[in-house]
């Protein structure tokens, strides 16, 4: 399929380390760190001419990569911050029209809900699990109508790896009138991901996991017909159509989805996401997709070999490659790892494995056989 110890040459910690926490962070390569040195080299030696010679085009590689890996055009595809920074202008930028319902689920990263907990005006409707895995697509058809201004939730299930419908989901908003926000970023570099074949209005995601390629930036993609109906009540000077005008009178918004950034871009996490959305891009998303649901099931069914309980989805096609393995105290299990130089996760009763197209087989047998120990 691919050239697996090519590919893990790439990866400085593999050396070193027994790495499956890339639902975490995900490992830094040679040539994100090889584009941060060029950036840091030309900061020293061209300073801020750099911004106009070459910043600038390093930015709009990156749209372009992610937004073409998406599916999508690069004019549907906004750079901010973080989630928490996407959820805002999200929510900024759509007028309610009489509704203040904002669906979630229970399983949810806390972020997605923190965004409408927030704000007075809104009823916040958390969803419960009924097997502490998924949410049934029916609760959101049930709880998702006329009063519902967003129905917002994850693509993958941080806590059990779950993978969600989201045409399902998207169209479950659509037939009530409502938008719908889809928090991706346990999805993009992990599994196939196609927001606009999907039909959701909003798909968030960005470079710190699966991406490998550091904290600070998030990408959102808008629903191209979308774009030019949205005019965000918090914006920046990067949102407007002439940005070096430098008029404060006359402000017109951008016509793309860069109508939706806040500002100057952490330029250091450009270059690094730039040198892991390369490295990603030649291996593929697909053979990336079949190499993690082979180690997936492998990690399975050697955990369960070894007497572990797991909390996953029962169907494997509804599997990502977060495995939550039941413990009775997983902080320690995982500090013990992390002595024998394997590095993972806890979550609430669980040690997290997250595997990734750089790891092998013998890798999750070794994390087995030592948490079993």
């Amino acid at each position: 399929m691919f050239d697996l110890e090519a590919v893990r040459s790439e990866f400085p910690i593999l050396h070193e380390k027994t790495y499956l926490n890339s639902c975490s962070l995900g490992a830094l390569s040679h040539r994100a760190e090889s584009y941060l040195n060029e950036f840091l080299g030309h900061w020293h030696t061209m300073g801020a001419s750099a911004w106009y010679e070459l910043w600038v085009g390093r930015i709009e590689d990156l749209r372009t990569r992610v937004a073409t890996f998406l599916g999508a055009s690069p004019d549907s595809l906004a750079l901010l911050p973080s989630t928490s920074a996407a959820l805002s202008m999200i929510a900024e930028s759509v007028r309610s029209e009489g509704r203040n319902r904002v669906v979630c689920s229970e399983l949810d990263f806390p972020t997605l809900a923190y965004q409408w907990a927030v704000k007075p005006e809104i009823e916040l409707v958390v969803l419960e699990s009924d097997d502490g895995v998924s949410i049934d697509p029916q609760r959101f058809a049930d709880a998702v109508d006329e009063r519902t201004l967003f129905l917002a939730t994850s693509h993958v299930l941080f806590a059990t790896g779950y993978v969600q419908d989201i045409a399902l989901l998207g169209r479950i908003a659509r037939e009530a009138g409502a938008y719908s926000v889809i928090d991706g970023y346990q999805g993009p570099g992990q599994i196939p991901v196609d927001p606009g074949a999907s039909g959701v209005d909003f798909y968030t995601a960005g470079a710190l996991k699966w991406l490998c390629g550091g904290p600070g930036l998030s990408y959102l993609w808008v629903r191209p017909d979308l774009i030019r109906q949205l005019e965000p009540r918090i914006t920046s000077w990067w949102a407007a159509k002439d940005m070096f005008g430098f008029d404060l009178e006359n402000f017109q918004f951008r016509d793309d989805a860069r109508r939706f950034e806040l500002g100057t871009p952490a330029l250091a996490t450009v270059h690094m996401a730039l040198g892991g959305q390369e490295i990603i891009d030649e291996v593929g998303i697909e053979a990336i997709h079949k190499h993690n649901r082979a180690l997936t099931d492998h990690l399975v069914e050697s955990a369960r070999e070894a007497g572990f309980e797991l909390t996953i989805a029962a169907d494997p096609e509804r599997r990502s490659a977060i495995v939550m393995i039941q413990h009775p105290d997983p902080p320690a299990a995982v500090a013990r790892l992390a002595e024998r130089g394997i590095i993972v996760d806890h979550r609430p009763g669980h040690v997290r494995v997250s595997p990734h197209f750089y790891n092998t087989t013998d890798e999750v047998d070794h994390c087995v056989a030592a948490l079993r120990d």
